[in-house]
């Protein structure tokens, strides 16, 4: 009785360690999340790089969404694929889309990302690995990037999760209408204007 006791103990510890590092990794618990084209999107939310709550209920039915899930701030490629969606913006807003990115960075981490670039789109803030995991969307560990802050400083940011570059263009019926898993950093968003492009013909 003592010997299972002090396992149960020991497995106790252990769990708590684990939720006290805040662990990114799926576990074998975990469900699978394979989305496909036609299938309905899931419902999500995030706090933005202004600290608000951005929730795609919000453009539902009124909008397309484009979801696009990239690896850290700061990084070359998702340099390259910020820079192209905000320079992509106005022509994507006049057919009524909205583009938000995701990725395992802070808030702050955002807001000084968003600023450094110009961006004119949010990014949300997804240090657990929740919201990419909703998508299906693989979760690793954390990382660090060494950039400069506002005044030319050399700073080094920390992020607890590094999410795969995926791309998602979620349809006003709600559903989603394309997936892509195999994102070129600087291509993709032409390869959204070309969906939406053929979704409005349709």
């Amino acid at each position: 009785m003592r010997l299972l006791t002090q396992r149960s103990l020991w497995g106790w510890l252990l769990a708590g360690l684990g939720l006290l590092a805040g662990g990114t990794t799926a576990s074998a618990e975990d469900p699978k999340v394979d989305l496909k084209a036609g299938d309905p999107a899931p419902a999500f939310q995030g706090i933005d790089d202004q600290g608000r709550l951005w929730k795609s209920a919000d453009h539902a039915g009124k909008k397309y969404v484009v979801l696009y899930f990239y690896p850290g701030d700061f990084t070359p490629g998702c340099i390259r694929q910020a820079q192209a969606f905000r320079d992509g913006m106005n022509q994507l807003s006049a057919k009524g889309v909205v583009v938000v990115g995701v990725s395992g960075d802070s808030v702050k981490t955002h807001a000084m990302f968003r600023k450094s670039l110009g961006l004119n789109f949010p990014l949300l803030a997804d240090e657990n690995g929740a919201l990419a995991r909703q998508f299906g969307v693989p979760v690793g560990k954390g990382g660090e990037v060494k950039t400069k802050d506002a005044d030319g400083n050399p700073v080094t940011l920390q992020r607890s999760a590094t999410l795969a570059r995926w791309t998602f263009v979620l349809g006003k019926d709600g559903k989603v209408a394309h997936k892509n898993v195999n994102v070129n950093p600087a291509q993709d968003v032409k390869t959204v204007a070309d969906v939406i492009d053929k979704l409005e013909k349709k």
